[in-house]
């Protein structure tokens, strides 16, 4: 047997980009979705209504307006991971649940780092949420596996291309903590390391690996298959895509103790109210 979970970026969707991230969401395999760049607005609400009404687990946390988040939805039983309530700034843009499997409790959490630009002030907010992350990390760390997923808006520092100048020492750090402090596996690095993919690209040629999946070194040994889903941000007829970020899939050899009984949320859905309009 084997648990699956996948992670993508929806871009914090408008009503009707959610339905149709939903109908390729419900089609998909993996036992477990982190979805980032949530939105407290219709699109990320009807997605997390549609989920739970078909049955599964949602973990959505309470976003402030405006702010940007995650959520995780699970065909598994789920209890809070301790993670949600220790990271004390920008505390939506991460959640955390744990699993029950035939080898014991798994912890499963999804980050959507800040991005930034060139600007002190949000330079400063990506560089407090990630050192409060790491903080919260510490403070959760336990010898519990743990894989962490999203979209952490930061690259390693091998990457190719380099972009050189593009990124701080601290963004590069942030990377190499989760393994010289956090003691995680870059899965996909373990499983490929030199092979070139990129998550989201301002044009073919000039493309990031935003989007990561770290594990305990335990779950690295049970790790078998980590790949980048392209067909997220590749365009349909009418030139629409579902998002602009590659998802990020990853199955390891393990067996979920309790499954819950979902139907298709695509079936279950109901409209939800437009997003209030000026006029």
């Amino acid at each position: 047997m084997s648990l699956s979970v996948i992670t993508v970026n929806v871009g914090a969707p408008s009503l009707d980009r959610a339905h149709r991230q939903l109908r390729w969401l419900a089609a998909r395999s993996e036992d477990m979705l982190v979805l980032t760049e949530t939105k407290a607005t219709a699109g990320s609400r009807f997605l997390a209504e549609a989920f739970t009404a078909a049955g599964y687990s949602v973990t959505f946390p309470d976003h402030a307006p405006g702010e940007l988040g995650v959520m995780i939805v699970s065909r598994l039983r789920t209890t809070p991971d301790p993670l949600g309530a220790a990271l004390d700034y920008l505390p939506a843009r991460a959640a955390g649940v744990v699993v029950d499997t035939t080898d014991g409790p798994l912890r499963v959490i999804g980050a959507y780092a800040p991005s930034r630009d060139a600007t002190a002030e949000k330079t400063e907010r990506k560089k407090t949420w990630l050192r409060r992350f790491n903080h919260a990390l510490d403070a959760t760390a336990h010898d519990v596996p743990l894989l962490l997923l999203g979209d952490l808006n930061v690259l390693e520092p091998g990457h190719t291309p380099a972009h050189r100048g593009q990124f701080a020492p601290f963004e590069y750090a942030f990377y190499t903590d989760l393994t010289d402090r956090h003691h995680l596996v870059d899965l996909f690095r373990h499983l490929h390391p030199d092979q070139v993919e990129h998550s989201w690209a301002r044009r073919p040629d000039l493309g990031y690996r935003y989007d990561h999946a770290h594990g305990s070194h335990s779950l690295a040994e049970r790790l078998t298959h980590c790949e980048y889903i392209h067909e997220t941000r590749q365009p349909a007829a009418d030139g629409s895509r579902l998002t602009d970020h590659s998802g990020l899939a990853v199955r390891l050899a393990l067996t979920a103790t309790t499954t819950l009984l979902t139907s298709d949320p695509a079936t279950v859905a109901t409209p939800a109210e437009p997003e209030p309009t000026l006029f």
